[in-house]
């Protein structure tokens, strides 16, 4: 079970207020990345428009060659199993390859991205678009194990974007936890957005103007709505950031059966999500019993795993 490596780049703001927000999201996810989630700070990178703002937490200004060059040093780094997770912050302008995330000096458009990701072939990226006209990107950067995540669902939803903040959300607070398991998957952490945004447009009494997207099956499609079972979701539905697993809380103290308990579990949850991207190539019956099977195998190493952590 590899590891996760966390890269995160606020853009230009353009006035103070965008700024000030995009830095606030900017040091909410690196503080969670290292205090909630337990990745070593070097694991950790962020990329800022203004460094001097936060020397301890930020590693450079998020020009394009900086992030260019710090994905290829995550590249050189992170083993073949390894997660990659990269979060842009900020504003955006969408049309097709040359769709932009808006970067101090020139931006970064979706076609260089793209270009930047074949330095990942066999480890399995997560990359959040949190800004607006972010849509463009997912048909652009679509693939096998990568979990693609924008705050508009087209180049045209232009509007100023709260969809980062309430992402970052999921992961520095407690409320996208649905399942209750003490972890937050990549799935749980974009529903919990997409229904925060939702609320928040209609507490202020203004028409929602972002529609989120997931897209982890690779046709470029992306979904509004993902879940498990349905078109996309599967994939981000097993991806978490932390690093229980192989590194659980019993690991470091010699808990050798709390190690092959989260193997087990990490093990089950990838067979899970590969039966449910066959389901559409199985007879129903057949697809049914196999993930109740599988689905109950689950919950049985789950149990095992709140008993030998003192969980009820």
């Amino acid at each position: 079970m590899g590891d996760s490596h966390i890269l995160i780049v606020s853009g230009i703001g353009g006035q103070p207020q965008y700024s000030d927000a995009f830095h606030r999201w900017g040091v909410s996810m690196a503080d969670a990345a290292t205090k909630r989630l337990g990745l070593p700070t070097d694991h950790v990178v962020y990329l800022s428009e203004h460094p001097e703002r936060d020397a301890a937490r930020i590693r450079g200004r998020s020009t394009k060659e900086n992030v260019v060059r710090a994905i290829a040093e995550l590249a050189s780094r992170a083993g073949p199993t390894d997660r990659i997770f990269i979060l842009l912050i900020g504003h955006g302008s969408g049309d097709g390859e040359e769709s932009r995330f808006n970067l101090p000096g020139p931006d970064l458009t979706a076609k260089e991205l793209a270009e930047q990701f074949m330095n990942f072939p066999t480890q399995t990226i997560v990359l959040v678009n949190a800004f607006s006209a972010s849509g463009d990107f997912v048909k652009i950067l679509s693939g096998p194990n990568r979990v693609l995540v924008t705050a508009t669902k087209t180049g045209f939803e232009r509007n100023e974007s709260i969809f980062g903040e309430v992402f970052v959300e999921a992961f520095a607070s407690d409320g996208a936890d649905t399942d209750k398991d003490e972890r937050v998957s990549v799935l749980e952490a974009f529903q919990y957005a997409r229904r925060e945004t939702a609320r928040r447009y209609e507490d202020d009494g203004r028409l929602l103007t972002e529609h989120a997207m997931l897209d982890d099956n690779g046709d470029g499609e992306g979904s509004t709505d993902p879940t498990v079972d349905s078109a996309d979701g599967a994939l981000a539905g097993t991806l978490f950031l932390d690093r229980r697993g192989v590194m659980a809380a019993g690991a470091t103290s010699g808990d050798s059966l709390l190690v092959a308990l989260y193997s087990k579990k990490a093990s089950l949850e990838t067979r899970i999500a590969e039966l449910r991207n066959l389901k559409d190539q199985m007879e129903a019956e057949v697809y049914e019993e196999e993930l109740e099977t599988l689905l109950v195998e689950l919950a049985l190493n789950n149990r095992e795993i709140r008993a030998r952590e003192g969980r009820n």
